[in-house]
């Protein structure tokens, strides 16, 4: 069997890839797994499990469940609640393993699992290729007073809305605020912390009927969001993903502000407030030019690290960092939080526009973003992007080209079968061009 983990969790096509089976079996070896790591020795171990609103979440859900029950593993089921949520309610209920069920951002009849480790904290490589190595393992199966017991936990969304209304700087009244929840996880969760603090709520996509998750909503298709935000006057919009662990933004005057510009917003809010450890930011590999120079311009470290918010998070751990994120909105505030967690990023983005009283496009301008192109090259040989002598000849040849003024970055994707190329350089046409002259050579060189 080839590794089944991704960047975040296993992830495919429900009831295809992600198949009732597999579930069972991914669940059975997690709670062998993670039941040594994280229980003490004189109690059975407990997980939480929680979904996104997806249709086959009900039936991932269900084999999930069983699975842990039939090792011996207690379960608290959350049902419909963002990742970050999942996350936070396993360190607050003290469980030894989390379970989140969704395929975040991906469309509708995609699905995927993602455990969390006892404190809520995504699982490293080691730890799920160990996972990995007990599918389908022989094992004792427990009986009679051994099994796990399962139940419902109803007040687990109250305590989350109530962790993330407390992380406010300040109330947010005089606020008038769009929020996109994707038809996702979020949909109970954002309108409540906002309405609590105090903010004037425009809801919009927050009616899932397991259909309707992530199509044409949401952080990946901003549009409604921003004829929103221009119809209503509002101060800002937010858009979520659908497990809500992502959060890009809208101004009032309906211009998106990325990942990134979020970021040093709230890397120089913390500054200013002497809330941010060691003056360090951690980003990725795919932050923008323009946000490094904007933070060492303002006197804050940027550390980079690979594509995916468990990398980041890996580094802020291992470097005591309280602040990092992804230019796709993945955000992690480690004060408050052990993954992203888009509607806390976006309470405190909110917080930042009413405590300096300027707008969210005034706070975006402290960077200015280099042209960025990125292509997606699909159905081709992924693995072999970083070795084939061809093109790595012809990325030399282009970063040669573009010098200090812009860079290219080639990388394959953790989740599907194809290689992103992503060009920055000091114009527009320039990035294009060279972007699409290497996406030309990956579809060459790397055919299937």
């Amino acid at each position: 069997m080839g590794r089944i983990f991704g960047t975040d969790g296993v992830r495919g096509l429900a009831n295809r890839d992600l198949t009732a089976e597999l579930a069972v079996d991914l669940a059975v070896a997690a709670a062998h797994i993670l039941g040594e790591v994280g229980a003490f020795a004189d109690q059975r171990p407990t997980a939480v499990v929680a979904r996104d609103p997806r249709a086959s979440g009900e039936f991932l859900e269900a084999a999930v469940v069983a699975g842990l029950a039939s090792a011996g593993v207690d379960v608290h089921r959350l049902g419909v609640v963002p990742t970050p949520g999942a996350a936070y309610l396993t360190s607050y209920l003290q469980a030894d393993m989390g379970v989140m069920i969704s395929a975040s951002h991906n469309p509708m009849p995609d699905n995927g699992i993602k455990f969390l480790a006892r404190g809520g904290l995504k699982l490293d490589d080691d730890l799920e290729l160990l996972i990995e190595q007990r599918l389908e393992e022989p094992w004792d199966r427990p009986t009679g007073s051994d099994v796990g017991r399962i139940g419902d936990s109803h007040a687990g969304v109250g305590a989350y809305v109530k962790h993330l209304v407390a992380s406010s700087p300040g109330p947010l009244d005089g606020l008038t605020i769009v929020l996109d929840c994707a038809n996702g996880a979020a949909y109970e969760v954002g309108p409540q912390v906002f309405e609590q603090l105090g903010a004037t709520i425009i809801p919009i996509h927050a009616e899932p009927d397991g259909l309707n998750i992530n199509l044409n909503c949401g952080s990946t298709h901003l549009d409604d969001l921003q004829k929103a935000v221009i119809h209503h006057g509002a101060d800002a919009g937010f858009a979520f993903d659908g497990d809500a662990d992502r959060c890009l933004a809208v101004d009032h005057s309906g211009a998106v502000v990325d990942g990134d510009q979020i970021l040093a917003i709230l890397g120089i809010a913390a500054r200013d407030a002497g809330r941010l450890a060691d003056d360090t930011v951690v980003a990725t590999v795919m932050s923008n030019l323009g946000f490094v120079q904007a933070l060492h311009a303002a006197g804050i470290t940027v550390i980079q690290t690979a594509v995916g918010d468990r990398y980041v998070l890996e580094a802020m751990r291992s470097g005591g960092f309280n602040l990092g994120g992804e230019q796709s909105g993945h955000v992690i505030m480690a004060d408050f939080a052990t993954t992203g967690d888009g509607v806390l990023t976006a309470v405190h983005l909110a917080s930042r526009i009413r405590e300096t009283g300027q707008t969210l496009e005034e706070l975006a301008s402290v960077m200015t973003r280099l042209p960025q192109v990125l292509i997606n090259v699909p159905d081709v040989d992924k693995a072999r992007a970083d070795t084939d002598p061809v093109l790595q000849g012809e990325v030399a040849i282009a970063a040669a080209r573009l010098g200090d003024s812009g860079r290219v970055l080639l990388r394959q994707s953790g989740t599907e079968p194809l290689v992103r190329v992503m060009v920055e350089a000091a114009t527009h046409d320039e990035a294009t061009e060279v972007a699409q002259h290497l996406a030309g050579v990956v579809r060459a060189t790397l055919a299937l």
